[in-house]
Formats: structure tokens, C-alpha cells, sequence
């Protein structure tokens, strides 16, 4: 999951949290199934030039370099940025991490052939800027893939509970639909794919175990339950933006 997309600070969440929520058997599964689902999305990056909004600690930037692609990151949080620049340095890859805002992206327009998101939503009211700015890095036929909470699940369901027990982290969290997906996309200029869901089951451990591996099966039927959703949209050669 990327931290926010935005400089305010949130509560109960940094690097360590990223780090415990791997080491975590669902966890460990979660993000093993939401990572295969958007790494599918994005084909082969191989020599392509990836920016990954909202890297977070730097992990999924550090996957994508393994698969050959040129990669930057980008996150409000200084916190996770040295996070990132910390892991690359551990694992040798060359990757440039800045501190920067989704809907503020500090560099020229084109500059990128793929844009990758995950989860960078959660905590931003108005998202369209965001899109907008992805766009605008994005040249003709640039491709952006997003992965967002999806409001339809058992796990949202259980945020807002966090939320109304004091939880200040879910208080400020929000969670999206498919067709909103595809709606900000398109109001971006955006030529949108279809919606693919993941995450069918509730946050327990034996759930996760029980049914992860049906999560692909499960996808192909709706999007409905899925605590994950991901979209794969491209730059049209005509979009003025």
C-alpha cells in the first residue's frame, strides 16, 4: 500500500507499518495477490520508463527495476522516501526517489511511458487533480495502472468500523467503485480498460489461506467483494492534455 497523496501528516502509518503488514501471513498473501493482479496489468516494462506515485517504502519500485524498466518514485512523505532510498541502496537498484505530491507530479509532461498507483486514493478527497497530473506525465499511448480500495468489501466494512471506534487513520480513509474509477480516468483524457477486482475474502488469516487461490477465478466474475481494484487506462493520441 502507498502512503498518502498528500503532505498532511497520517496517524499510524510509516515504513514500520509496511514492514509488519508483510511479515503478517495475510498480509503476506494480500500483497502477493494485489501485486500479481497490477503487475499483469502492466505487461511487460522491460527499457520503459516507470513512475511509481506514492511508492511508499519503496518495495514494488525496487520489483518493478528487477523486471528491467527505468523507475522513479514519488511520495509526500520524507519518511518513506528515505525509506525507499534506503532499500534501493540495500538492493543495488538504481531507482530515484523524490519527495513529491500525486496531485502536484514535479516533473515535464510525457516524461513517462507507464505511471503506477496503488493505493495512493485512499486519503485524498478529490481525486480528479490527481488523474489529471498523472495525464499530464503520461505521452500518447502511455499507460497508467491504478489499484485503489474498493468500497464494496468485507474489508472496508471493517475500516469504517475502525473509524467509528476511534480509529483517526480511517477516519480520514476513503474507498472507491469501480465505475468512479473509470469515470476519473476518463475525465483525465484517459482511454480506461476494465475494472479487475481482488481480495475476495475478509481480513482473517484462514480466509486468506482458504480462498487466495481463487482470487483470479473470482475476478473474472465481478468486482463485487473485492477489496481491491485495479484499472489499466492509456493515453489516447488525440487527448489535448
Amino acid at each position: 500500500m502507498a502512503s498518502q497523496a498528500s503532505t498532511s501528516v497520517l496517524p499510524d502509518l510509516g515504513p514500520d507499518v509496511y514492514t509488519k503488514w508483510r511479515a503478517s501471513s495475510i498480509g503476506s498473501i494480500t500483497e502477493q495477490l494485489q501485486r500479481r493482479l497490477i503487475l499483469t496489468l502492466l505487461g511487460e516494462i522491460r527499457g520503459r520508463n516507470v513512475l511509481d506515485v506514492g511508492c511508499g517504502d519503496g518495495d514494488f519500485a525496487v520489483e518493478l527495476w528487477r523486471r528491467g524498466a527505468s523507475v522513479t518514485g514519488i511520495d509526500a512523505s520524507p519518511e518513506m522516501v528515505e525509506a525507499a532510498r534506503a532499500r534501493a541502496k540495500r538492493e543495488g537498484a538504481d531507482i530515484s526517489f523524490l519527495v513529491g505530491e500525486a496531485a502536484s507530479i514535479p516533473f515535464d509532461p510525457g516524461r513517462f511511458d507507464v505511471v503506477v498507483a496503488v493505493t495512493i486514493l485512499c486519503f485524498v478527497a478529490n481525486a480528479a487533480p490527481v488523474f489529471g497530473e498523472i495525464a499530464r506525465v503520461l505521452p500518447p499511448g502511455g499507460v497508467l495502472v491504478i489499484g485503489e480500495l474498493g468500497r464494496w468489501s468485507p474489508w472496508a466494512a471493517e475500516r469504517r468500523v475502525r473509524a467509528w471506534c476511534g480509529s483517526q487513520l480511517w477516519r480520514r480513509g476513503g474507498f472507491r467503485t469501480a465505475s468512479e474509477l473509470r469515470s476519473l480516468a476518463n475525465g483525465a483524457g484517459l482511454m480506461p480498460g476494465p475494472v479487475h477486482g481482488s481480495i475476495y475474502y475478509p481480513r482473517w488469516r484462514w480466509a486468506a489461506r482458504l480462498l487466495g487461490p481463487h482470487d483470479a477465478a473470482l475476478s473474472r466474475l465481478t468486482t463485487f467483494g473485492a477489496a481491491f481494484l485495479a484499472l489499466a487506462s492509456v493515453k489516447p493520441a488525440t487527448t489535448g492534455k
